[in-house]
């Protein structure tokens, strides 16, 4: 009796620890020493190599034990490092019969699992358990031999609609299926499976076999287990949307923005965009993003009427935002991560693309301020925003683009961008001219372009100096008005013009224009003679003449002004402003 009772205690502790705990089954042979040899080779890469027999004639090579939750992260990170096979599945210890490795095997017993104490005697014996009387469990399914083709069309043919929907739904959590979750295997849904097979090492048939449904399903079901992932509804911001809830955690709202930050020191945010708006609100929302510190200057972009993708990196941070517009609304996501986590979100961003969607006529309202004129320091609060070392003006001189500016506008920059997101190249510059010039790194279409003024300026005119007088906190330039005092510098200095204007030192490499819109200079940074500071509103201009020189000699046409008529108000705005651009010099 009391053997039995300690038999009935071994059969309950067996069954509990099989629900506790999980393992990682590796390999399966038909033969015990076929078994041991496989096992002694994994024994010289891994320090949790077990061996069980799992079934008759059967003795399958695990790894382990692992909680439940570590057994997934775990068969994801060796099976795509490759140091497992990638049929490699997730197992409980309810299989498991006689242990022949490490400790190999004992005629007439039965090892209990290496977490649970042996049981003994009195004397410290090891109890003979007699293997007839062992508790029944429930039996795993063990891997299948591999199929043939036509052996795989039976075998799939004979799956229910719920499994075939099933593989489409891991298909699609993988990257290689966008289609209807229908259950039906047309066309899209072959070569998605052909594809499938080719990135794992199987022919590309187009017909899983059953291991491979099986592998694949174990996979996605790990996946899942691992991070948690859940479709959430956001009603307020009109999203819906699929989050890994193991590592994010909704945190607060902040129009036009949810925060779902990191959970369990996971490094992953994840940030949810709605607001009303148009296009011009999806331009401003592309804008404000490439200020922030979470996406870098590196890495692509693309831009739509209707839609744009930032997809930023450096060595510290990586991110990826994506926003449409439609039916009068701004919906979006930025997803920000640890470099180091790639192979990680390699699985978590496909989900997140595939189930973004806005539902409903419901945004959140960020209040009666259009997106695009918000400051930032409102919209962005708790988010480090990324500001440029100083920003300056400068103005179009063709229809390609090309850009004249000062010279302390790009002097020590990593980068230099134009109007925010157009990265530059500085292919000249002169420093006793302060004249540089730069070339737009993706083509560009200016709304307006500078025509050069031919012959003598008349002293004492009117001329309007167009800038960023504010260097980034306005959206656009503005002019400044005021007179040319001289064609010279103060002691005679060629090439130079002498102002009287009020300009501040963000207009610097902006145009200063004559009254018919025609370019006489480029204004200069404030002047300073030794240790004097000149009197505010005098201000000098590198001339027309000598632009037009620095330009031709990097091969750049210029286009002399035509007409001696005075421009209206309105045209002398739209020639000045529209040449204008921002130039900021970044880190």
């Amino acid at each position: 009796m009391v053997v039995l009772a300690l038999l009935a205690v071994l059969g309950f502790a067996r069954a509990a620890l099989a629900q506790e705990q999980a393992w990682l089954q590796i390999e399966a042979q038909p033969s015990l020493s076929e078994a041991e040899a496989r096992a002694r080779d994994y024994a010289g890469q891994f320090p949790n190599v077990a061996g069980f027999q799992i079934a008759e004639g059967w003795y399958g090579i695990v790894l382990g034990p692992y909680t439940p939750e570590a057994a997934a992260g775990a068969l994801n990170d060796l099976r795509r490092s490759g140091a497992i096979p990638g049929d490699s599945f997730i197992t409980d210890s309810s299989t498991h019969r006689q242990q022949f490795w490490p400790v190999g095997t004992i005629a007439g017993q039965i090892l209990v699992d290496p977490l649970v104490d042996p049981l003994t005697d009195p004397a410290g014996d090891l109890m003979v358990v007699d293997p007839a009387l062992e508790p029944v469990a429930p039996v795993i399914e063990v891997m299948p031999a591999e199929e043939t083709p036509r052996e795989a069309k039976a075998s799939e043919a004979a799956l229910s609609a719920d499994e075939r929907k099933a593989l489409q739904t891991a298909m699609a959590w993988y990257g290689f299926y966008d289609g209807g979750i229908d259950g039906a295997f047309g066309p899209g849904t072959r070569n998605s499976m052909a594809a499938w097979q080719e990135a794992n090492g199987f022919e590309p048939t187009g017909v899983l076999t059953t291991k491979q449904r099986l592998a694949l399903g174990t996979n996605y079901r790990a996946d899942q287990a691992e991070f948690g992932f859940a479709s959430v509804s956001e009603p307020e911001a009109g999203i819906e949307i699929t989050l890994p809830l193991a590592l994010v955690q909704f945190d607060h709202y902040e129009p036009p923005f949810v925060h779902y930050n990191e959970k369990a020191g996971s490094g992953l945010k994840v940030i949810l965009i709605s607001e009303p708006g148009n296009q011009d609100s999806l331009s401003g929302l592309y804008d404000i993003l490439q200020t922030l510190e979470v996406v870098p200057a590196q890495g692509e972009r693309s831009k739509s009427e209707t839609s744009f993708v930032i997809n930023a990196s450096s060595a510290k941070v990586q991110s990826y935002a994506y926003a449409e517009t439609k039916n009068g609304m701004v919906k979006g996501y930025l997803v920000v991560w640890n470099p180091a986590d790639a192979e990680r979100m390699s699985r978590i961003l496909p989900a997140l693309k595939s189930s973004f969607r806005g539902v409903g006529d419901k945004a959140l309202d960020p209040g009666l301020v259009p997106m695009d004129a918000a400051t930032r320091s409102g919209l962005l609060a708790g988010m480090e925003v990324t500001l440029p070392k100083l920003s300056r003006s400068g103005f179009y001189v063709d229809a390609k683009g090309t850009v004249v500016t000062t010279v302390e506008a790009v002097a020590q920059c990593g980068r230099v961008t134009l109007d925010h997101d157009t990265e530059a190249q500085v292919v000249a510059q002169d420093a006793a001219t302060g004249v540089a010039i730069l070339q737009p790194k993706t083509a560009l279409a200016p709304p307006a372009f500078a025509l050069f003024h031919a012959g003598q300026a008349r002293l004492g005119s009117e001329v309007a100096i167009a800038g960023y007088s504010y260097e980034n906190k306005l959206p656009a330039p503005v002019l400044t008005f005021g007179t040319l005092e001289e064609e010279k510098g103060l002691n005679g200095e060629a090439g130079l013009s002498r102002l009287a204007a009020p300009v501040l030192p963000g207009d610097a490499g902006g145009p200063v224009l004559d009254g018919t819109g025609a370019v006489l200079g480029m204004l200069l940074p404030p002047a300073v003679k030794g240790a004097k500071l000149l009197p505010d509103g005098v201000a000098f201009a590198a001339q027309a003449g000598m632009i037009a020189q620095a330009l031709t000699a990097v091969g750049v046409s210029v286009t002399q002004a035509n007409s001696s008529d005075l421009a209206t108000p309105d045209a002398l705005n739209t020639a000045g402003l529209g040449m204008t651009v921002l130039v900021s010099c970044w880190e």
